[in-house]
């Protein structure tokens, strides 16, 4: 089929066509037209559960990411919520806003970039709906099953918890200052490739979600898509007098970071507390399924490492250099 070069040449009924072709083409699966979507689980006596963040383009996009980047992301923004959790998703519906300048062959990269990591994850692409809207909107719904007693939730810290994170921090942030606020080509950092990557094409890592959950084994668990700051209180928010002690070195902190800090005098504190976007899942375990968790995690190729400990204190300290300083900073806000 041959399209027009603009979207408003076409109209909502060719746009769905082309959604549905490129699905059918990308997975072999076809879309049913209905008043509702349907799925058929095969889990039985198990929840369900939602996640559903937003994709804006203009807070959400650096301006060299492509569309196939900004589908694909957006699934990703998702699906991490549920997994942290040790929810395995399996469907999604996606609503689009879209503006009326945006050119056919944008609108197929996006689709191609939704359909790209649903079929990583085996989502089940089920519909969604369209609208004009003045900026690029991308709003994914996701949804998997589990038994609730093997979820983890955010409330659930004891005293002593060890808390472990399956990445380090540090690479969103130095990739968001390179794309927003240094000049001239991206080539001219080619010591923070990973950093850019990391913004443009994140990866989302493990099934530590699913080790932990499925053996009861972490008591708390939180995505950290805005920032280790903004996590760590949001975790607080769910267990009173409860607080974190962190030890703040390269257990913490990707080496990347900490040359980037370097070469361009940044402060480190501010590049691993206020990051965002990085989906680094972190988790609280027992002292008493510690090794129990590292030993299953390890055998599954994950990644866990221990970065600090639970206090009964409604305080976040950081430990460097042998102080303990305690961090006021509230982490980010969407309207600040």
């Amino acid at each position: 089929m041959t399209y027009h070069n603009n979207i408003t040449d076409m109209g909502e009924v060719q746009l769905i066509k082309i959604i549905e072709d490129l699905v059918f083409k990308e997975t072999g699966e076809k879309l049913i037209r209905d008043d509702a979507f349907f799925f058929e689980p095969q889990e039985t006596r198990k929840s369900v559960i939602f996640n559903s963040d937003m994709f804006v383009s203009t807070t959400d996009a650096p301006a060299e990411m492509s569309h196939f980047q900004m589908g694909r992301k957006s699934v990703i923004m998702n699906i991490s919520d549920l997994i942290v959790k040790g929810v395995r998703p399996k469907g999604i519906i996606i609503s689009l806003g879209l503006p009326l300048d945006l050119y056919i062959n944008q609108f197929e990269d996006l689709i191609k970039g939704i359909i790209n990591y649903s079929k990583k994850w085996d989502l089940k692409y089920l519909g969604g709906d369209l609208n004009r809207t003045k900026e690029l909107i991308i709003n994914p719904t996701v949804f998997g099953f589990k038994n609730p007693e093997y979820i983890i939730y955010r409330e659930g810290l004891k005293t002593g918890d060890i808390l472990l994170i399956n990445s380090k921090f540090g690479l969103t942030s130095v990739g968001f200052d390179i794309l927003l606020n240094r000049k001239g080509d991206l080539r001219s950092y080619p010591r923070y490739k990973r950093s850019i990557n990391s913004v443009l094409e994140p990866s989302l890592i493990g099934n530590e979600g699913y080790l932990l959950s499925d053996k009861k084994l972490a008591s708390t668990s939180i995505d950290s898509s805005d920032g280790l700051i903004k996590s760590l209180r949001d975790l607080m928010l769910s267990n009173k007098d409860m607080g974190f002690e962190i030890e703040f070195n390269e257990d913490l902190i990707d080496q990347e970071a900490i040359e980037y800090s370097n070469e361009f005098k940044i402060s480190l504190e501010k590049l691993i507390l206020n990051g965002g976007e990085e989906f680094i899942h972190l988790f609280t375990i027992p002292f008493k399924n510690y090794k129990k968790a590292i030993d299953l995690v390890k055998s599954k190729s994950g990644f866990l490492i221990k970065v600090g400990k639970v206090i009964p204190e409604e305080k976040i300290y950081f430990l460097k250099d042998n102080k303990r300083v305690v961090i006021e900073d509230n982490g980010y806000d969407h309207f600040k």
